[in-house]
C-alpha cells in the first residue's frame, strides 16, 4: 500500500527530516525553505513548465540551485523533429530568486540584459511571459501563454533520500488549458485552448550529489475529456509511494511502479529515437512510445555533469482508473526522459 498524506502540517521535522513520507492529490504539506537543516547549497528550487499542442511545444525554467540559477527558453517543433533551447547561468544564487514557497501564490521573475522570464497568478489563471534577444539566428523569441482550467487535484509527493536531511518536495499539475502567442524567427504561432495543455514541474528540496531519473508526461483530450499522466522513479527512497498517477477530468488515479523499456543499440547504449514501451507491475498502465524528437543536452563541469534525454513523441495504449474504467489512448502527444546528474 501508498501511503497518502491527508493533513496539512510542517513539510519537515524539527531536525530536517521529512516528517511524513508518502503522495498527495493536493499541496498540503508546507514547505519552508528555512526549515532545511542540510547544507545550503545542497538546495535545489525550481518551476518548470512545458505547453504544447501536437505540432509545437514551448518549454520555461527558472531555477535556483544554490550553487547556480538557470533560466531556460525552450521551442519546439514537432512535426519537424527540431527544437532550440537557450539557457542563462548564474553562480551562487543561494535562494536570492526568492522563489514561492508554494505553487499556489506567489510570482517569479527571471531577467538579465537580453531576457525575462515571468509566472504570474491572476486570479484563478498562470500568466506565463518571456522574451530573448538572441534565441535563434540572431532573432528574437517573446510570447504570452495564459494557464485556465487548473484541475483540483495533482500529483504531489515527500520522497525521502537515504540522508535524512535530504529530500524532494513536488508538485505536477497536469492538464491546464492554454491559450496564447509566441514569435520566434518572426513567425506567430497561436496556442488555443481547444488542443493545447500545459504542465507544471514545481520542485523543492536537497538532493544528494549523484542521481539518475525517469519521468514521462502527456496531457490532452480522450473523447473530449481531459486525460493526462505523469510518470517518474529512479532516485530517493519510493518505499511509501510512487509518483506515478492518471488524470481524468480532474481526478488523480493513484498507479504503483512504473517502467521505461527503452531499446538499446549493438554497444548496449540507448537508442533513444527507436521506439520504447512502458509498462507497470499491475497491468495499469500499457504504452507503445513512438519518439519525435530527442531534446538531448550533456555538459560537463569538472565534479558537475549533466546527461539529459527528454524524448518527444507520442503515446498509443490504455490505462486504468482506480475504479476499473480503461482509458483507451491513440497518438497522445508527451514525453519521456532519461537524465543523470551529478550536481
Amino acid at each position: 500500500m501508498q501511503h497518502e498524506i491527508k493533513g496539512a502540517e510542517l513539510l519537515l521535522k524539527e531536525d530536517g527530516g521529512l516528517r511524513e513520507p508518502g503522495f498527495a492529490k493536493k499541496l498540503l504539506p508546507v514547505y519552508r525553505r528555512s526549515d532545511i537543516k542540510a547544507n545550503p547549497l545542497r538546495i535545489k528550487e525550481w518551476d518548470y513548465y512545458l505547453v504544447n499542442n501536437e505540432h509545437y511545444a514551448v518549454a520555461l525554467t527558472v531555477a535556483d540551485n544554490s550553487y547556480m540559477g538557470l533560466d531556460s527558453i525552450s521551442f519546439l517543433w514537432l512535426d519537424e523533429g527540431r527544437e532550440r533551447t537557450v539557457s542563462r547561468m548564474q553562480l551562487m544564487t543561494r535562494g536570492s530568486k526568492k522563489l514561492p514557497s508554494s505553487s499556489a501564490a506567489g510570482d517569479v521573475t527571471a531577467e538579465g540584459k537580453d531576457y525575462k522570464i515571468s509566472f504570474r497568478h491572476d486570479g484563478g489563471r498562470r500568466i506565463l511571459e518571456f522574451r530573448m534577444e538572441q534565441f535563434a539566428d540572431k532573432q528574437p523569441i517573446h510570447g504570452t501563454l495564459v494557464l485556465t482550467d487548473e484541475p483540483e487535484e495533482s500529483m504531489v509527493i515527500a520522497t525521502p533520500f537515504h540522508k535524512k536531511t535530504h529530500f524532494y518536495y513536488n508538485q505536477k499539475i497536469n492538464c491546464m488549458r492554454v491559450q496564447g502567442k509566441v514569435n520566434v524567427l518572426g513567425k506567430d504561432y497561436e496556442f488555443y485552448p481547444e488542443d493545447t495543455f500545459a504542465v507544471l514541474d514545481w520542485g523543492r528540496g536537497v538532493w544528494t550529489y549523484k542521481n539518475t531519473w525517469y519521468w514521462g508526461s502527456a496531457s490532452g483530450q480522450v473523447d473530449g475529456k481531459a486525460f493526462g499522466f505523469n510518470l517518474g522513479y529512479g532516485f530517493g527512497d519510493t518505499l511509501a509511494a510512487t509518483e506515478n498517477m492518471l488524470f481524468y477530468e480532474g481526478k488523480a488515479h493513484k498507479l504503483h511502479n512504473i517502467h521505461f523499456n527503452i531499446p538499446l543499440r549493438n554497444d548496449g547504449k540507448e537508442d533513444y529515437l527507436k521506439p520504447w514501451t512502458i509498462t507497470s507491475d499491475d497491468g495499469r498502465f500499457e504504452m507503445d512510445f513512438i519518439p519525435v524528437l530527442d531534446r538531448a543536452a550533456c555538459t560537463s563541469l569538472l565534479v558537475l555533469e549533466s546527461d539529459q534525454h527528454q524524448v518527444f513523441g507520442r503515446f498509443t495504449g490504455k490505462a486504468v482508473l482506480d475504479d476499473g474504467t480503461v482509458i483507451n489512448i491513440e497518438n497522445l502527444t508527451g514525453f519521456a526522459e532519461k537524465v543523470m546528474n551529478k550536481w
